[in-house]
Parts: C-alpha cells; sequence; structure tokens
C-alpha cells in the first residue's frame, strides 16, 4: 500500500471521526421565492429609510430560522 493511499485512508477515518462528534444540525431551509425575495427586500429598505433597520429585524431575516 503507497504512502498516498495510507494517507487518504487515515484522513477518510478522521472526517468520519469528526462527522459522529459533529452536533446535529438543523437543515438548510430553501431559498424564498423570488416574489418572498422582493417583498423582504422592500420591507427592509422602508425599515432602513425610516431609521428602523436594526440588528435584530436583520436576525429575523436572516438569523437561519423561518419566522417571516
Amino acid at each position: 500500500m503507497g504512502v498516498t493511499l495510507k494517507l487518504g485512508l487515515i484522513a477518510m477515518i478522521d472526517l468520519e471521526n469528526m462527522m459522529k462528534d459533529a452536533p446535529e444540525r438543523e437543515p438548510d431551509l430553501p431559498l424564498p421565492s423570488m416574489e418572498e425575495q422582493k417583498r423582504i427586500a422592500a420591507e427592509l429598505k422602508a425599515l432602513e429609510e425610516k431609521g428602523e433597520l436594526t440588528p435584530e429585524v436583520l436576525e429575523k431575516y436572516f438569523g437561519g430560522k423561518k419566522t417571516h
């Protein structure tokens, strides 16, 4: 068995062990439709114009949870 193959097997085993130890993660959320993206952009622009675009508002839209 060549050195390259041995290193590849070691890396594969290490990767498998890392995956076992990794915390479970939530599945990715699907991207909103183009119409939904336009609606969100309009809402954010309106909030920005009123000076109400806060980190909390951005978290609502970009925090990784479907809340809008």
